[in-house]
Protein backbone atom coordinates (compact mmCIF):
# COMPACT_ATOMS: atom_id res chain seq x y z
CA UNK A 1 0.00 0.00 0.00
CA UNK A 2 1.40 3.24 -1.27
CA UNK A 3 1.96 6.14 1.35
CA UNK A 4 -0.62 9.20 1.35
CA UNK A 5 1.31 12.39 0.99
CA UNK A 6 -0.45 15.62 1.12
CA UNK A 7 1.13 18.39 -0.02
CA UNK A 8 -0.06 22.50 1.07
CA UNK A 9 1.74 24.84 -0.70
CA UNK A 10 0.49 28.10 -2.36
CA UNK A 11 3.25 27.93 -5.24
CA UNK A 12 1.65 26.02 -7.40
CA UNK A 13 4.76 25.14 -9.62
CA UNK A 14 6.55 23.90 -6.20
CA UNK A 15 4.06 22.02 -4.92
CA UNK A 16 3.18 20.42 -8.25
CA UNK A 17 6.87 19.13 -8.94
CA UNK A 18 7.15 17.58 -5.19
CA UNK A 19 3.81 15.78 -6.30
CA UNK A 20 5.80 14.45 -9.40
CA UNK A 21 8.87 13.60 -7.67
CA UNK A 22 6.61 11.52 -4.87
CA UNK A 23 4.60 9.83 -7.47
CA UNK A 24 7.98 8.66 -8.98
CA UNK A 25 8.60 7.24 -5.39
CA UNK A 26 5.41 5.07 -5.45
CA UNK A 27 3.97 7.38 -3.34
CA UNK A 28 0.50 8.41 -3.38
CA UNK A 29 0.49 12.02 -3.38
CA UNK A 30 -2.12 15.40 -3.93
CA UNK A 31 -2.23 18.61 -3.75
CA UNK A 32 -4.17 21.08 -1.50
CA UNK A 33 -2.97 24.70 -2.70
CA UNK A 34 -4.76 26.50 0.44
CA UNK A 35 -5.39 25.75 4.10
CA UNK A 36 -9.58 25.08 3.53
CA UNK A 37 -8.53 22.88 0.58
CA UNK A 38 -5.93 20.72 2.57
CA UNK A 39 -8.20 20.50 5.24
CA UNK A 40 -11.31 18.83 3.50
CA UNK A 41 -8.87 16.41 1.70
CA UNK A 42 -6.92 15.99 5.52
CA UNK A 43 -10.59 15.07 6.83
CA UNK A 44 -11.91 12.83 3.38
CA UNK A 45 -8.83 11.16 2.24
CA UNK A 46 -6.57 10.51 5.54
CA UNK A 47 -2.73 11.06 4.13
CA UNK A 48 -0.39 9.53 5.85
CA UNK A 49 2.23 12.74 5.89
CA UNK A 50 1.26 16.44 5.21
CA UNK A 51 4.01 18.37 3.47
CA UNK A 52 3.01 21.83 4.60
CA UNK A 53 3.71 25.44 3.77
CA UNK A 54 3.61 28.10 6.37
CA UNK A 55 3.25 31.19 4.82
CA UNK A 56 -0.03 31.09 2.93
CA UNK A 57 -2.91 33.64 2.27
CA UNK A 58 -5.89 33.68 4.48
CA UNK A 59 -5.23 30.40 6.28
CA UNK A 60 -1.35 30.08 7.38
CA UNK A 61 0.18 26.57 7.93
CA UNK A 62 0.15 26.94 11.81
CA UNK A 63 -3.51 27.27 11.46
CA UNK A 64 -3.98 24.23 9.44
CA UNK A 65 -1.62 21.89 11.30
CA UNK A 66 -3.72 23.26 14.88
CA UNK A 67 -6.93 22.62 13.35
CA UNK A 68 -5.43 19.03 12.10
CA UNK A 69 -4.12 18.69 16.03
CA UNK A 70 -7.45 19.27 17.43
CA UNK A 71 -9.19 16.51 15.72
CA UNK A 72 -8.52 12.99 17.41
CA UNK A 73 -9.37 11.11 14.25
CA UNK A 74 -5.80 12.77 12.70
CA UNK A 75 -3.88 12.01 15.84
CA UNK A 76 -1.58 9.54 13.49
CA UNK A 77 -0.89 12.19 10.86
CA UNK A 78 2.62 12.94 10.46
CA UNK A 79 3.03 17.00 9.38
CA UNK A 80 6.43 18.57 8.43
CA UNK A 81 6.67 22.24 7.60
CA UNK A 82 7.77 22.38 4.58
CA UNK A 83 9.10 26.45 4.52
CA UNK A 84 11.49 29.09 3.57
CA UNK A 85 11.35 30.10 6.99
CA UNK A 86 14.15 28.54 9.06
CA UNK A 87 14.53 31.11 12.06
CA UNK A 88 14.64 29.50 15.94
CA UNK A 89 11.37 31.53 16.14
CA UNK A 90 9.79 29.64 13.38
CA UNK A 91 10.67 25.94 14.77
CA UNK A 92 9.65 26.67 17.49
CA UNK A 93 6.46 28.22 16.47
CA UNK A 94 5.71 24.87 14.31
CA UNK A 95 6.65 22.72 17.27
CA UNK A 96 3.77 24.68 19.48
CA UNK A 97 1.38 24.22 16.74
CA UNK A 98 2.02 20.43 16.59
CA UNK A 99 4.58 19.70 13.60
CA UNK A 100 6.35 16.81 14.06
CA UNK A 101 9.55 18.57 12.27
CA UNK A 102 10.08 21.15 10.39
CA UNK A 103 12.49 21.34 6.74
CA UNK A 104 13.70 24.81 5.06
CA UNK A 105 12.92 24.92 1.19
CA UNK A 106 14.42 23.26 -1.47
CA UNK A 107 13.30 19.77 0.06
CA UNK A 108 16.27 17.31 0.17
CA UNK A 109 15.02 14.26 -1.94
CA UNK A 110 17.05 11.71 -0.25
CA UNK A 111 16.15 13.16 3.38
CA UNK A 112 12.83 13.32 2.15
CA UNK A 113 13.21 9.10 1.03
CA UNK A 114 14.70 8.53 4.03
CA UNK A 115 11.31 10.24 6.32
CA UNK A 116 9.20 8.27 4.32
CA UNK A 117 10.89 5.06 4.89
CA UNK A 118 10.15 5.43 8.83
CA UNK A 119 6.36 5.91 8.02
CA UNK A 120 3.49 3.03 7.90
CA UNK A 121 0.51 3.47 6.24
CA UNK A 122 -2.65 4.12 8.06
Amino acid sequence: VPLRILIVDDSRDGADSLCLVLAAMGMDARVAYDGPSALGLVRGWRPDVVLLDLGMPGMDGYQVAERIRAESSLAGVRLIALTGWGSHSDRSRTQSAGFDDHWVKPVDPSRLQALLGTVRPA
